[in-house]
């Protein structure tokens, strides 16, 4: 997949020549043999920020540019042990280590605790239930009232130009995490904070509430995963951590899919974030990485089975034209949240490209997992041959780190959608950045039952979710043809309504677009979506027509005294709950605009 985050908004464009190995690197040193051309206080390049701004940054967001950022190629040759080492040092902290504790903004009382019966109610997850329709009909907003949202707070994330966690939201609370590793619990009329729990990266995943028991206590924790493939279990009215647990050690393992909570099991999905960009490196044995779903339960965090999205284990395939050992086959990137099939005792995970040969059938899929067991059941490959590595180029045919047919890099990136016909027929429903949108028969083997062409496609960015209600499905559209919604009709994927992209709100600067890859979020009567022009916009489902709008495109003053602003909007939708909606703004990556808040709106 085409994408990495970016934390540092500026790279320098330098060769670094790493220090000889350490067992324990210093982050000094690293810096003055890697870094320092650039980023020194007395170094000459403009485009590059020097050691005192990169002071502002959260240790777990300078680790993130350089494992998957815009600091990747510059960090590739760099041990994982180092690019730690220089993240603490740039920070002036250690990777996993809270910042000081605030005190702007905290609530005056302590939270209550959640009740049971609360843990029905909200938005719960990636889409909102673990068939990940996203789409709510208790969402306290009406298609009368949406027109008249304001907002009502914002609160800031400090250290980071990019905001892409989705909240929980339940009984006047919210959850939310950030690329800084910490998990807020605020209090979802004002904003203020209740407690704060500081992970061991950033975070980009959906939060999930749902109850826990152990030996020595019970209640309701908040679930998720980081940048480092570990999973959490945090106690929701206090913040004390009841279990953590790696799911994968892989060097370039994360977890940008949301883990999905269903019966006492938390089902967490890992991609490989930066190791097919490896492929274009004669140094860098490509590739090893396999995406994988890991069941765990959820009171005490053992690990009941893990499922790769290749069955295969990496073998050798030759060496390159260095003597470096390749591998494969690889890839198969599982970057959305699992959708769960009760009826069926089934769970579902899309799949991206394969990093290495040999083709596997098992990419570019949606596959069908045994909910007791994780054995694969069925796997539907919709697409043509898709196998990609960065720094590959098709009319190249000798290079032993690519593949022999270079594949154009369109994964599935988001979780599948378990939607229902007018008969009363089961669906899954994904749509894949090659712009086509497949409905699949769970009864079938994952036949295709219809399919419907959203746009040309593009190997670039992510299709990161659509929503379904009762009789339509809507999708945006991708950033190589920006911008825009389409509608279809669940039954036969006929297009109800298809819509350009609204003039953009970002003007014409650098990283300003108009692609709404990110999740779609539906309620009766409007679907919200937003966009990479930084807006957050309201269409009617029945025609299209925006009836509501906000740019984001500014400084916010915050309710936790953090400086903070709008900007690229990409990944994660809007969360609609309790008569109020709310919506991260900021997003980096090959495109893109910084930004660093989270926004509350709500009806006059």
């Amino acid at each position: 997949m085409r994408f990495a985050p970016v934390v540092v908004a500026v790279a320098c464009v330098a060769s670094l020549a790493a220090p000889a190995a350490a067992q324990t690197p210093d982050g000094a040193a690293v810096f003055e043999a890697s870094c320092a051309s650039c980023h020194a206080s007395t170094a000459t390049d403009a485009r590059a920020p020097k050691l005192e701004a990169l002071r502002q940054f959260a240790p777990e967001a300078v680790l993130t540019a350089l494992l998957s950022g815009n600091m990747f190629r510059q960090g590739t040759a760099l041990t994982v042990a180092e690019k730690r080492a220089v993240s603490a040092f740039v920070a002036g902290r250690p990777v996993g280590s809270p910042a000081p504790p605030s005190t702007v903004g905290r609530c005056t009382s302590p939270a209550p605790a959640l009740p049971a019966s609360a843990l029905a109610a909200g938005w719960n997850g990636w889409g909102g239930g673990v068939t990940n329709t996203r789409y709510t009909e208790k969402s306290g907003l009406t298609a009368a009232t949406v027109p008249k949202l304001t907002l009502k707070w914002a609160f800031g994330f400090a250290g980071v130009t990019s905001a892409r966690s989705q909240p929980a939201v339940l009984a006047g609370r919210v959850f939310v995490g950030s690329e800084n590793g910490d998990v807020y619990a605020l209090n979802a009329k004002t904003g203020c904070t209740y407690w704060t729990y500081h992970a061991q990266a950033g975070i980009r995943s959906a939060l999930s509430i749902g109850p826990y028991k152990t030996p020595g206590a019970s209640g309701s924790a908040v679930y998720f995963a980081d940048g480092s493939a570990t999973a959490y279990a945090v106690d929701a009215s206090t913040g004390k951590e009841i279990w953590s647990r790696k799911v994968d050690d892989h060097p370039y393992a994360k977890s940008t899919g949301s883990p999905t909570l269903y019966n006492g099991r938390l089902y967490v999905p890992v991609a490989g974030v930066g190791e097919e960009g490896q492929g274009g490196s004669s140094k860098y044995e490509c590739c090893t990485f396999r995406g994988s779903v890991s069941a765990i339960d959820a009171s005490t965090g053992q690990v009941a089975w893990k499922s790769y999205s290749i069955a295969e284990e990496p073998k050798p395939r030759g060496k390159n034209k260095e003597g470096v050992q390749m591998w494969g086959p690889a890839g198969g990137g599982i970057w959305g949240a699992p959708t769960v099939d009760a009826a069926r005792r089934l769970i579902y995970v899309t799949t991206g490209n394969g990093y290495s040969d040999p083709l596997q059938r098992t990419t570019d899929a949606v596959l069908a997992l045994d909910m007791e067991t994780g054995k694969l059941r069925w796997a539907s490959q919709p697409g043509a041959a898709d196998v990609w590595a960065g720094g590959c180029r098709a009319d190249v045919k000798d290079n032993a780190n690519c593949p022999e047919q270079l594949g154009p890099d369109h994964d599935f990136s988001m979780a599948p959608v378990l939607a229902k016909r007018s008969n009363g027929q089961d669906l899954l429903i994904a749509q894949s950045k090659s712009g086509w949108a497949y409905a699949f028969d769970p009864d079938k083997q994952g036949e295709v039952v219809w399919k419907y062409k959203t746009s040309q496609g593009s190997g670039f960015g992510g299709q990161w979710g659509l929503a379904v209600d009762g009789k339509q499905a809507y999708f945006g559209v991708t950033p190589q043809n920006p911008g825009g919604m389409r509608a279809v009709t669940i039954d036969t994927g006929d297009e109800v309504w298809s819509k350009p992209a609204a003039e953009k709100l970002c003007g014409t600067g650098r990283g300003c677009g108009a692609g709404q890859g990110a999740a779609i979020t539906a309620i009766p009567g409007v679907v919200f979506s937003v966009s990479m022009d930084g807006g957050v916009r309201a269409y009617a489902s029945a025609d299209g027509a925006i009836v509501w709008q906000f740019d984001t495109n500014k400084e916010f003053p915050t309710v936790n005294g953090v400086k903070a602003n709008g900007g690229a909007m990409d990944g994660p939708g809007a969360v609609v709950v309790d008569g109020m909606l709310y919506i991260s703004s900021g997003y980096v990556s090959l495109s893109g605009r910084p930004g660093n808040v989270f926004l509350a709106f709500g009806v006059e």
